[in-house]
């Protein structure tokens, strides 16, 4: 699999990340199966959280005697100093590792969330104070929304941080407001040499009344023929990678997908933009 650099980290990601949301009720034997696939496929970048179910406590087992060959993610969902170095501490305990290299803050989502973790005794407090002291090696944030890549973009502008995560995909894309966000994000991440990060890309549309078939929250785009032109449209941005969805059994077709990567034209992107247009978002409009 083709890597690319995550920024001024330096760290050559693969283009996609093992998204341990799909753990959320998996064992051990579960997880060490998807862990070993991604491997073996090249994936040497992988996304974990407290809030990610078994996640942690699974992934833990299987990365003690692999730690040198993987770049780790984790993240926190607590706002305040003392509450985001607690769960700190008990993601380096489970994870088994001395220092996790990507330290981020979870899914902030509103402009409300930005002010408190950024405030006197927000998390941003305890982030610092990691860097530091060696637990972790580089800050990042990660966020859901309609409004997140205007946050992330004021976040590049008054925290100190090495990456952003944010959803994008063709329809997300199809939004003026949105799209105008997104890339005035990307364009901040390429002047100040921000590894980029994104979620969602093989987002469907909301479940609606429908049967719940795969893990997500959101409906994917299943099997590699619908979910291969969302990936190549992702990758074809300023990015540097891409998580793998909440559902390990879609993980195969998006390293294909990732694997038979070319670069999207213009015009294809603009036509795939146009046939999703009409999808109805996973977001709440504002």
């Amino acid at each position: 699999m083709q890597t690319r650099r995550l920024g001024r980290t330096g760290h050559m990601s693969s283009l996609v990340i093992m998204g341990t949301a799909a753990f959320w009720e998996i064992d051990q034997a579960g997880a060490n199966a998807a862990l070993d696939l991604a491997l073996e496929r090249g994936i040497n970048h992988i996304d974990v959280a407290p809030q990610y179910g078994n996640a942690q406590q699974v992934v833990g087992p299987w990365l003690e005697s692999r730690r040198d060959r993987f770049f780790i993610s984790c993240k926190t969902l607590l706002r305040t100093r003392d509450e985001a170095w607690a769960d700190l501490q008990n993601s380096l305990a489970l994870l088994r590792t001395d220092v996790i290299d990507l330290y981020q803050f979870h899914a902030i989502t509103t402009w409300d969330e930005f002010e408190q973790i950024c405030a006197p005794g927000g998390a941003a407090e305890a982030f610092r104070q990691a860097r530091d002291e060696g637990l972790v090696r580089y800050l990042g944030i990660t966020g859901h929304g309609m409004l997140a890549p205007a946050i992330q973009a004021a976040a590049l502008e008054r925290l100190d941080l090495d990456t952003v995560m944010f959803p994008l995909n063709p329809r997300l894309y199809a939004d003026a407001d949105y799209r105008r966000d997104a890339e005035r994000l990307l364009q901040l991440a390429q002047q100040r040499d921000v590894g980029v990060m994104i979620i969602k890309a093989i987002a469907k549309g909301p479940w609606g009344d429908k049967e719940k078939t795969y893990g997500p929250w959101y409906e994917p785009y299943a099997g590699y023929d619908a979910i291969e032109p969302s990936v190549r449209f992702v990758l074809s941005q300023p990015v540097t990678c891409l998580a793998s969805a909440a559902d390990v059994r879609l993980l195969p077709a998006i390293i294909e997908a990732a694997e038979e990567f070319t670069p999207m034209s213009e015009s294809e992107q603009a036509a795939l933009i146009a046939s999703r247009a009409g999808d109805e978002l996973i977001f709440e409009p504002i």
